[in-house]
């Protein structure tokens, strides 16, 4: 299930791709906060529609929209867009330090000074940065060294901790990786974690992609989950590695990614919504199911 190089080579249509498979991801994880969905993930039944995308799709979409007007991640522009949007919807599942950051800069406070007042002037290492970085390898796959430029940018704006910029430079590689070897269904997957590996800078969140390299081929995904931790902090450093190990394992199939995914349970929205917005540049738009996409709100343009 390969994209036809003719549907989505362009930057801006493989950015617009990676979003919907990150909101359908993102939709379809959000279900899984129920308790009650548990009989459903272990029999693989679809959740009632509709699912609702949360925080994770609305600002991957701000992300999209600074692409698609400037090719390039202008901060500033990026910074008014998350305010904007949280302030015409604030329901959507954003965090309590998000919530009080984007307050801040909607009533005109600069993001440079107010994202590095998190968490006692060290900024936030959280999982954010990350959730909603897939797009930008999306659109700069033809060039590793500026998808990594680029996440480290978006994510300064809310995440200026060190492993706050790692998550998002991790995840916006691996979706670049998903689409440079879309064609390549046998080293794909190994080619995916090591590239994001080599390309994170040192810390925690490097150190997680490290242990997912050395996972073997026979491992479960909740099994995995307990050894790299699937967002039970939310941090970039317990969240990443297993995001993008699912998107490696399960780069040709979409549903088996998603379903494996939401198997580690944690931080289920965020974590489907990585690997969705990964494995959508492997899959194609031919590859998103057609059924999850009538079952998720539909993304308005």
């Amino acid at each position: 299930m390969n994209t036809a190089e003719s549907t989505n080579a362009d930057p801006q249509s493989r950015a617009r791709l990676s979003l919907e498979g990150l909101s359908l991801g993102d939709g379809f994880g959000e279900c899984f906060f129920d308790s009650s969905m548990a009989a459903s993930l272990e029999n693989r039944d679809l959740p009632e529609g509709p699912w609702f995308y949360t925080d994770d799709t609305m600002m991957a979409w701000s992300i999209v929209d600074v692409l698609v007007e400037q090719s390039t991640v202008d901060q500033d522009r990026l910074a008014q867009l998350f305010a904007s949007r949280f302030r015409k919807q604030p329901n959507r599942g954003y965090g309590a330090a998000a919530v009080g950051l984007l307050e801040r800069i909607a009533s005109g406070f600069g993001w440079q000074s107010e994202s590095l007042r998190l968490f006692d002037g060290e900024g936030s290492m959280g999982n954010g940065g990350a959730m909603r970085a897939a797009p930008i390898g999306a659109f700069f796959a033809d060039d590793l060294e500026r998808v990594v430029v680029e996440a480290r940018s978006s994510a300064a704006v809310t995440h200026a901790h060190p492993e706050g910029l790692a998550g998002a430079i991790a995840v916006a590689v691996a979706a670049a990786m998903a689409w440079r070897t879309r064609d390549d269904s046998i080293n794909a997957t190994g080619d995916i974690l090591r590239k994001a590996y080599d390309l994170t800078p040192d810390g925690l969140t490097r150190d997680g992609l490290g242990q997912a390299l050395e996972v073997g081929p026979a491992a479960i995904a909740p099994d995995v989950a307990v050894a790299l931790g699937s967002g039970q902090k939310l941090l970039a450093s317990d969240t990443v590695p297993f995001a993008i190990w699912c998107a490696s394992r399960y780069l040709h199939n979409f549903e088996d990614a998603l379903w494996n995914t939401a198997s580690g349970l944690g931080d289920v929205d965020t974590t489907c919504a990585m690997v969705g917005g990964i494995v959508a540049m492997s899959v194609g738009p031919e590859g998103l199911p057609t059924e999850w996409l009538r079952r998720r709100e539909p993304l308005e343009d």
